[in-house]
């Protein structure tokens, strides 16, 4: 394997390798992401669904041959290289669903194996522990465990609801462990030889230095922040006014730190700090980065880039500059998109991506929302927006209160009974749109992912008269039966954000568009996975029995082997052609269908 990684200059293709350029499949809703470098930081394992399915793919930096590491048939989500070079561990999506299998495998594809989420159990949170073959891993965020990747023995480090595994210092004597539910989630060290646990700060993300140090993002203040703590001593590495460290990468000596920023409404910047100077990346080639990670060597960055019009691609970064490792260019004639800022009912300022089609407005219109709620829409690689851009339909994603990238105030802004504010956002949206002569208010619709699917039902329900057209993808109808049916850890982690079943079950019953759904008489068309156990297929089942009982025109569309997001680039594809025709069938002039 490693003589023929490293032949990059042959005519003659080794065996089981593609030649990118002659034999990759050009289409715009496929990518690769998740990149893991070898020690050496010379090639990358990385996730591609240029065979229609995502599968992991070894390449060299800088050649464009590529070598199909053959995990099974179930999706893959993503890969990291191990720390010694011997082995990668892939996550897999079995069925699509959100739960995850943990695989290793070598580099040239023997040795295949499962170590983590056997039966119903899902796996989460996998990281190579630096100068050691262990790999940390979290199962049903209730076990964090170390696993041997040759033995396949595996050690319980702690227990607990809603726990996950960051890291284990070098002497197996201490755990960076994140405890706590959705908005509050808290990073601890836990003395694995008396079991007492020291809390660090609040935050996501957080790692030990090769000095015992902790590294953290912080979100204990309004940004977030990268927090360095020794000895009980707290001191900021880096922060910025209105802007947030995203995330953040440690090489294993401790000599270089990648901090990646979300600012100006969801653009990237990566830095790179060595010897207390920071050095900007640029120019970036995306306008959004995502999962930054260091060769064990510390010489090589990678990282995830994608833009409008621009799949996601594969790079690296070294003192030579980036390099590319499977990208494509961004489309010369993908929209761009603005970003637009505006006050809510109550004075909240609000921020959104808006996409225009040639011509003067008013436009047909129409709102996606995102997912989480705490996610962020960002400018990133959107088919779907720039396919209904080029029909003449304009796109606004906003960021309504809840969303991430604009401080803790703003996220936890839509928290129990404030969701109230949340869906009066979406009005707020729409007379933005029209005010300024964007949409025509004959002529708007709305759509949104899992969240984004519940908050197009609240808002459809809510103002029944706004919108011309409607497209729930795997959203929530009833808060009832999604706590009733889910998986029991995402039920656990979302009581802080939207209530308890049970003490504030009167809250949840109106909030929930199932409640009034007799006001819903909106063109509406349900998309969702059939494996789906993260917002479960019955949410999706009631909105069209209903809509069906009151004769409301509607279209269910229902994907087998998928889950809670469309894995495969083939289901992709045909949820984008029925969703740009159904939106045009409600929303254009016949003669511009």
């Amino acid at each position: 394997m490693t003589g023929q990684l490293n032949r990059v200059d042959v005519t003659v293709l080794p065996l089981g390798w593609t030649n990118l350029r002659a034999g990759s499949l050009a289409s715009e809703i496929s990518g690769s992401w998740s990149p893991g470098l070898s020690p050496d930081g010379r090639h990358a394992a990385y996730v591609s669904d240029r065979s229609g399915v995502p599968q992991v793919w070894v390449q060299p930096v800088g050649s464009e041959l590529a070598f199909l590491v053959d995990t099974g048939e179930h999706p893959v989500t993503a890969v990291q290289w191990s720390t010694g070079g011997g082995w990668l561990a892939c996550q897999l999506a079995p069925g699509g669903a959100p739960r995850h299998e943990v695989w290793l495998v070598r580099p040239d594809g023997s040795e295949l194996h499962q170590v983590a989420g056997f039966g119903t159990d899902t796996a989460d949170n996998m990281r190579w522990l630096p100068g050691r073959s262990l790999l940390a891993v979290t199962e049903n965020l209730t076990t964090a465990l170390l696993v041997d990747p040759v033995t396949g023995e595996r050690w319980t480090i702690a227990e607990g609801e809603q726990i996950s595994l960051f890291d284990v210092s070098g002497d197996r004597t201490r755990a960076l462990l994140r405890r706590g539910a959705r908005g509050d989630r808290h990073i601890v060290v836990r003395d694995l030889t008396t079991g007492t646990e020291e809390d660090v700060t609040s935050g996501e993300q957080a790692v030990f230095g090769p000095d015992g140090a902790v590294w953290a993002r912080s979100d204990a203040g309004e940004y977030a922040v990268l927090l360095r703590v020794l000895d009980g001593h707290a001191e900021v590495v880096t922060s910025a006014d209105h802007a947030e460290v995203e995330s953040f990468a440690l090489t294993a000596d401790g000599r270089r730190t990648a901090v990646l920023w979300n600012v100006r409404g969801g653009l990237s910047e990566l830095t790179v700090i060595e010897g207390g100077r920071s050095t900007l990346v640029t120019p970036l080639p995306g306008s959004v980065i995502s999962g930054p990670s260091w060769s064990t060597d510390g010489t090589t960055l990678a990282f995830t880039a994608e833009g409008p019009g621009q799949p996601h691609g594969t790079w690296t970064y070294d003192d030579a500059g980036l390099h590319e490792v499977s990208a494509d260019p961004a489309a010369p004639e993908a929209a761009r998109p603005t970003l637009e800022r505006f006050a809510a009912h109550d004075g909240l300022e609000l921020t959104g991506w808006l996409f225009r089609p040639a011509g003067d407005g008013p436009h047909p219109t129409v709102l996606w929302f995102h997912g989480g709620p705490e996610a962020q829409e960002r400018p990133g690689h959107g088919p779907l927006f720039q396919s209904l851009v080029d029909r003449g339909i304009a796109v606004f994603a906003p960021n309504v209160r809840g969303s991430s990238g604009f401080g803790r105030t703003f996220v936890n802004a839509d928290n129990g009974p404030r969701r109230y504010d949340a869906i009066r956002d979406v009005e707020s949206c729409v007379a933005h749109l029209v005010d300024t002569g964007v949409a025509d208010p004959a002529r708007v619709g709305c759509m949104g992912r899992s969240y984004g699917g519940y908050l197009t039902l609240a808002a459809l329900t809510a103002f029944p008269d706004m919108f011309a057209v409607g497209v729930d993808v795997c959203g929530m109808s009833n808060f009832a039966t999604f706590y009733e049916h889910t998986e029991p850890w995402i039920a656990s982690a979302a009581v802080s954000k939207y209530g308890d079943p049970v003490a504030d079950a009167a809250l949840l019953r109106d909030l929930s568009p199932i409640t009034r759904i007799d006001r819903l008489r909106t063109p509406l068309m349900v998309v969702h996975g059939e494996n789906d156990s993260n917002v479960p297929v019955v949410e999706a089942e009631q909105v069209v029995a209903a809509l069906r009982e009151r004769g409301v025109p509607h279209r269910y569309l229902l994907f087998p082997g998928e889950g809670h997001e469309l894995l495969h680039r083939g289901a992709r594809a045909e949820f984008l052609r029925e969703t740009v025709q159904w939106l045009s069938n409600h929303l254009l002039e016949p003669a511009f269908i």
